[in-house]
């Protein structure tokens, strides 16, 4: 069982696939999810991404660096949304961003970052990697490793990695365990190129699991058997 996780999720657990803004549904799964991993002693830390409002890359009439910052600041919104949300059902959650000063968020501070997951706060992380370019993949791998995690787990739409996109090929065959260094060779697109590196550096390997599928979550922080374990080339 991994102690301390850092959770990757996209927007869309906030409004369901496709969706915008938050739809309750979905939102109160995520919070009982939540709930499961917490009751278990497990600290846990979350990115969450924006696809539920806005994606840099839409808009494509602004300069890179401003879609991003704006992709940025929706990634706040959310952090906000959930930390309240995991309040309301007595948890004691956190949202940490260093992009905007407002009385809902905590700075940035290591040290304050570590006593609030060492005392059973979740921390939600806002505003991506605080730089334009970088994808919120990138950000969850550089918290990994600034936490101290024992693996990132990253909540997806399927059910793993695949050898090729199985919406596609209906003989796509699921990949249980994959180092970076070949998924890299083989093409497989599970998180960005930047935060492969990070993790195959740090040595920080990395679970891809169908988020959306109840239980899925725990039972891969516990050691079952779920998804695709993506580990780094010297990792065991």
């Amino acid at each position: 069982m991994y102690s301390r996780v850092l959770l990757k999720l996209s927007g869309e657990v906030l409004s369901g696939e496709g969706g915008r803004g938050f739809n309750r549904e979905f939102v109160s799964y995520l919070v009982e999810e939540i709930v499961a991993v917490i009751r278990k002693d497990i600290q846990l830390a979350i990115v969450i991404g924006a696809g539920n409002i806005v994606r840099g890359r839409e808009l494509e009439d602004l300069r890179s660096s401003r879609a991003d910052e704006l992709g940025m600041l929706a990634t706040t919104m959310n952090a906000v949304y959930l930390k309240e949300s995991l309040n309301s059902v007595g948890l004691n959650a956190i949202a940490v961003s260093s992009i905007i000063e407002l009385p809902s968020f905590v700075p940035h501070k290591y040290d304050q970052i570590e006593r609030a997951l060492t005392e059973g706060a979740v921390v939600v992380f806002g505003g991506g990697t605080y730089l334009p370019f970088f994808t919120t993949d990138t950000a969850a791998a550089v918290r990994a490793v600034e936490i101290e995690a024992d693996i990132v787990i990253k909540g997806t739409k399927v059910d793993g990695v695949y050898d090729m996109d199985p919406k596609v090929f209906k003989e796509a065959t699921k990949i249980d365990t994959i180092s970076f260094t070949e998924a890299i060779e083989r093409g497989i697109r599970v998180m960005d190129q930047e935060a492969f590196s990070i993790c195959q550096r740090y040595n920080m390997p990395v679970v891809v699991i169908d988020f959306f599928k109840k239980g899925n979550l725990l039972d891969a922080i516990i050691g079952k058997k779920v998804g695709t374990l993506v580990k780094p080339d010297l990792w065991r």
